[in-house]
Protein backbone atom coordinates (compact mmCIF):
# COMPACT_ATOMS: atom_id res chain seq x y z
CA UNK A 1 0.00 0.00 0.00
CA UNK A 2 1.19 3.70 -1.22
CA UNK A 3 2.64 5.65 1.79
CA UNK A 4 1.24 8.53 -0.11
CA UNK A 5 -1.98 9.12 -1.67
CA UNK A 6 -3.52 12.18 -3.62
CA UNK A 7 -6.15 13.50 -1.89
CA UNK A 8 -9.95 13.19 -3.58
CA UNK A 9 -10.74 16.54 -1.96
CA UNK A 10 -10.40 19.42 -4.68
CA UNK A 11 -8.57 16.74 -7.32
CA UNK A 12 -8.58 18.00 -10.80
CA UNK A 13 -6.09 15.39 -13.46
CA UNK A 14 -5.87 17.03 -16.70
CA UNK A 15 -4.61 15.35 -19.75
CA UNK A 16 -2.29 17.27 -21.92
CA UNK A 17 -1.85 16.81 -25.22
CA UNK A 18 1.87 17.39 -25.30
CA UNK A 19 4.59 14.56 -24.11
CA UNK A 20 8.09 14.25 -23.54
CA UNK A 21 8.79 10.66 -23.95
CA UNK A 22 10.88 10.80 -20.99
CA UNK A 23 11.87 14.05 -19.35
CA UNK A 24 13.93 16.13 -17.18
CA UNK A 25 12.79 18.77 -14.99
CA UNK A 26 14.09 21.25 -17.69
CA UNK A 27 12.00 19.42 -20.37
CA UNK A 28 9.05 19.04 -18.12
CA UNK A 29 9.28 22.88 -17.31
CA UNK A 30 9.41 23.32 -20.73
CA UNK A 31 6.36 21.53 -22.11
CA UNK A 32 3.76 22.56 -19.20
CA UNK A 33 4.79 25.89 -19.86
CA UNK A 34 3.92 25.31 -23.73
CA UNK A 35 0.83 23.80 -22.40
CA UNK A 36 -0.26 26.75 -19.84
CA UNK A 37 0.78 29.27 -22.21
CA UNK A 38 2.56 30.68 -19.53
CA UNK A 39 5.73 30.76 -17.08
CA UNK A 40 6.54 28.62 -14.84
CA UNK A 41 8.04 29.24 -11.98
CA UNK A 42 9.91 26.00 -10.91
CA UNK A 43 9.74 22.38 -11.34
CA UNK A 44 11.41 19.72 -9.08
CA UNK A 45 11.64 15.41 -9.34
CA UNK A 46 10.00 13.89 -6.33
CA UNK A 47 10.55 10.89 -4.48
CA UNK A 48 6.32 10.41 -4.54
CA UNK A 49 5.26 7.85 -7.26
CA UNK A 50 7.90 9.73 -9.82
CA UNK A 51 5.76 12.65 -10.00
CA UNK A 52 7.80 16.04 -10.57
CA UNK A 53 5.94 19.36 -8.66
CA UNK A 54 5.11 22.29 -10.57
CA UNK A 55 5.71 25.27 -9.03
CA UNK A 56 3.13 28.36 -10.40
CA UNK A 57 2.89 31.50 -8.50
CA UNK A 58 0.87 30.32 -5.54
CA UNK A 59 0.25 26.87 -6.57
CA UNK A 60 1.71 23.76 -7.17
CA UNK A 61 0.67 20.76 -9.64
CA UNK A 62 2.11 17.83 -10.65
CA UNK A 63 3.12 15.96 -13.44
CA UNK A 64 4.47 12.32 -14.47
CA UNK A 65 7.55 11.88 -16.39
CA UNK A 66 5.89 12.43 -20.03
CA UNK A 67 3.95 15.30 -19.33
CA UNK A 68 0.83 13.41 -19.96
CA UNK A 69 -1.21 14.70 -17.25
CA UNK A 70 -1.35 17.42 -14.88
CA UNK A 71 -2.32 16.95 -11.18
CA UNK A 72 -4.53 20.23 -8.97
CA UNK A 73 -4.50 18.47 -5.75
CA UNK A 74 -2.77 17.40 -2.50
CA UNK A 75 -0.22 14.37 -1.25
CA UNK A 76 -1.04 13.23 2.24
CA UNK A 77 1.09 10.78 4.15
CA UNK A 78 -1.56 8.35 5.27
CA UNK A 79 0.86 7.26 8.06
CA UNK A 80 1.20 10.80 9.46
CA UNK A 81 -1.65 12.52 8.18
CA UNK A 82 0.50 15.58 7.12
CA UNK A 83 -0.78 17.21 4.12
CA UNK A 84 3.05 17.29 1.92
CA UNK A 85 1.76 19.95 -0.67
CA UNK A 86 0.91 22.28 1.99
CA UNK A 87 3.81 21.86 4.08
CA UNK A 88 6.42 22.23 1.02
CA UNK A 89 3.79 25.45 0.21
CA UNK A 90 4.30 26.54 3.57
CA UNK A 91 8.42 26.26 2.50
CA UNK A 92 8.28 28.02 -0.59
CA UNK A 93 5.88 31.04 0.65
CA UNK A 94 8.16 31.23 3.68
CA UNK A 95 8.91 35.03 5.02
CA UNK A 96 12.26 36.42 6.04
CA UNK A 97 11.42 37.40 9.81
CA UNK A 98 14.17 39.70 10.37
CA UNK A 99 12.36 41.76 7.54
CA UNK A 100 8.85 42.53 9.27
CA UNK A 101 8.66 45.94 10.72
CA UNK A 102 7.27 44.82 14.19
CA UNK A 103 6.78 47.95 15.45
CA UNK A 104 3.53 47.94 13.25
CA UNK A 105 2.18 45.17 15.65
CA UNK A 106 0.69 44.57 18.79
CA UNK A 107 3.32 42.59 21.19
CA UNK A 108 2.05 40.23 23.87
CA UNK A 109 4.68 38.66 26.14
CA UNK A 110 3.84 35.62 28.21
CA UNK A 111 6.81 34.51 30.49
CA UNK A 112 10.10 34.97 28.92
CA UNK A 113 8.77 35.78 25.98
CA UNK A 114 11.98 33.92 24.37
CA UNK A 115 9.57 32.29 21.85
CA UNK A 116 8.35 34.37 19.26
CA UNK A 117 5.88 33.87 16.53
CA UNK A 118 3.56 36.64 14.56
CA UNK A 119 -0.08 36.77 13.50
CA UNK A 120 -1.87 38.85 11.09
CA UNK A 121 -5.86 38.66 12.29
CA UNK A 122 -8.72 40.74 11.80
CA UNK A 123 -10.76 41.19 14.85
CA UNK A 124 -14.21 39.98 13.87
CA UNK A 125 -12.02 36.46 12.73
CA UNK A 126 -13.98 33.86 13.83
CA UNK A 127 -10.89 31.77 13.72
CA UNK A 128 -8.53 34.42 15.44
CA UNK A 129 -10.97 34.09 18.15
CA UNK A 130 -10.61 30.44 18.75
CA UNK A 131 -6.73 30.46 18.04
CA UNK A 132 -6.49 33.37 20.94
CA UNK A 133 -8.19 31.85 23.33
CA UNK A 134 -6.39 28.74 23.30
CA UNK A 135 -3.07 30.40 23.09
CA UNK A 136 -3.78 31.09 26.44
CA UNK A 137 -2.25 28.04 27.91
CA UNK A 138 0.80 28.70 25.99
CA UNK A 139 3.52 30.49 28.05
CA UNK A 140 7.15 31.49 27.40
CA UNK A 141 6.21 32.90 24.11
CA UNK A 142 6.55 36.56 22.56
CA UNK A 143 3.52 36.94 20.10
CA UNK A 144 3.40 39.99 17.51
CA UNK A 145 -0.23 40.78 16.09
CA UNK A 146 -0.66 42.58 12.92
CA UNK A 147 -4.29 43.85 12.85
CA UNK A 148 -5.41 43.19 9.70
CA UNK A 149 -8.98 44.65 9.09
CA UNK A 150 -10.33 42.57 5.81
CA UNK A 151 -13.59 41.73 6.58
CA UNK A 152 -15.65 44.89 7.79
CA UNK A 153 -15.43 48.15 7.86
CA UNK A 154 -16.15 47.40 11.81
CA UNK A 155 -12.99 45.50 11.67
CA UNK A 156 -10.70 48.63 10.78
CA UNK A 157 -13.09 50.38 13.80
CA UNK A 158 -12.03 48.19 16.33
CA UNK A 159 -8.25 48.08 14.84
CA UNK A 160 -8.08 51.04 15.36
CA UNK A 161 -9.30 51.24 19.07
CA UNK A 162 -6.87 48.49 20.02
CA UNK A 163 -4.04 50.08 18.69
CA UNK A 164 -4.86 53.54 20.22
CA UNK A 165 -5.47 51.73 23.82
CA UNK A 166 -3.02 52.73 26.45
CA UNK A 167 -2.14 48.84 27.15
CA UNK A 168 -2.48 47.62 23.07
CA UNK A 169 -2.39 43.92 24.35
CA UNK A 170 -4.86 43.95 27.54
CA UNK A 171 -6.90 45.37 24.78
CA UNK A 172 -6.67 43.23 21.99
CA UNK A 173 -6.46 39.75 24.46
CA UNK A 174 -9.71 41.39 25.96
CA UNK A 175 -11.68 41.97 22.67
CA UNK A 176 -10.48 38.39 21.02
CA UNK A 177 -11.22 36.13 24.63
CA UNK A 178 -13.88 38.02 26.45
CA UNK A 179 -15.51 39.82 23.57
CA UNK A 180 -15.00 43.46 25.50
CA UNK A 181 -14.89 46.10 22.02
CA UNK A 182 -12.09 48.94 23.67
CA UNK A 183 -13.45 52.61 23.68
CA UNK A 184 -12.71 54.31 20.70
CA UNK A 185 -9.48 56.11 20.20
CA UNK A 186 -8.02 58.64 18.48
CA UNK A 187 -4.63 58.40 16.80
CA UNK A 188 -2.07 57.10 13.85
CA UNK A 189 -2.85 53.96 13.58
CA UNK A 190 -0.62 51.86 10.77
CA UNK A 191 -3.54 50.04 9.23
CA UNK A 192 -2.94 51.02 5.53
CA UNK A 193 0.83 49.81 6.49
CA UNK A 194 0.05 46.56 7.56
CA UNK A 195 -2.69 46.26 4.88
CA UNK A 196 0.16 46.83 2.67
CA UNK A 197 2.54 44.28 4.29
CA UNK A 198 0.11 41.87 4.08
CA UNK A 199 -0.42 42.54 0.12
CA UNK A 200 3.48 42.52 -0.09
CA UNK A 201 3.43 39.02 1.80
CA UNK A 202 -0.11 37.65 -0.25
CA UNK A 203 -1.55 36.92 2.93
CA UNK A 204 -5.11 36.67 2.33
CA UNK A 205 -6.77 35.35 4.63
CA UNK A 206 -6.63 34.85 8.71
CA UNK A 207 -5.44 34.02 11.31
CA UNK A 208 -1.79 34.03 9.26
CA UNK A 209 1.28 32.71 11.61
CA UNK A 210 4.56 33.19 10.67
CA UNK A 211 7.10 31.31 12.92
CA UNK A 212 10.79 32.76 13.57
CA UNK A 213 12.27 30.40 10.74
CA UNK A 214 10.44 32.13 8.66
CA UNK A 215 7.78 29.14 8.07
CA UNK A 216 4.26 30.50 7.12
CA UNK A 217 1.21 28.82 8.50
CA UNK A 218 -2.28 29.96 7.14
CA UNK A 219 -5.21 29.22 9.53
CA UNK A 220 -5.31 28.68 12.77
CA UNK A 221 -4.00 25.04 13.75
CA UNK A 222 -4.07 23.17 17.04
CA UNK A 223 -1.83 24.89 19.90
CA UNK A 224 -0.53 21.62 20.56
CA UNK A 225 0.98 21.31 17.09
CA UNK A 226 1.96 24.89 17.20
CA UNK A 227 4.16 23.84 20.01
CA UNK A 228 5.49 20.81 17.95
CA UNK A 229 6.63 23.29 15.02
CA UNK A 230 7.80 26.02 18.13
CA UNK A 231 10.00 23.11 19.55
CA UNK A 232 11.88 22.17 15.80
CA UNK A 233 12.78 25.27 15.28
CA UNK A 234 16.69 25.49 16.03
Amino acid sequence: MFKQLISCTGLAILLLATGAARADEASVKKAVEAWLGGKVDGVKKTNLLGLYEIQSGNEIYYTDEKVSLLIDGSIIDTKTRTNLTQERLNKLSAIKFSDLPLELAVKTVRGDGKRVIVTFEDPNCGYCKKLAKEMQGMNHVTVYTFLLPILSRDSAEKSRAVWCAADRSKAWNDLMVNNSVPAAGTCDAPIEKVLALAQKYNIRGTPTIILSSGERIPGAIPVAQLEQKLAQIK
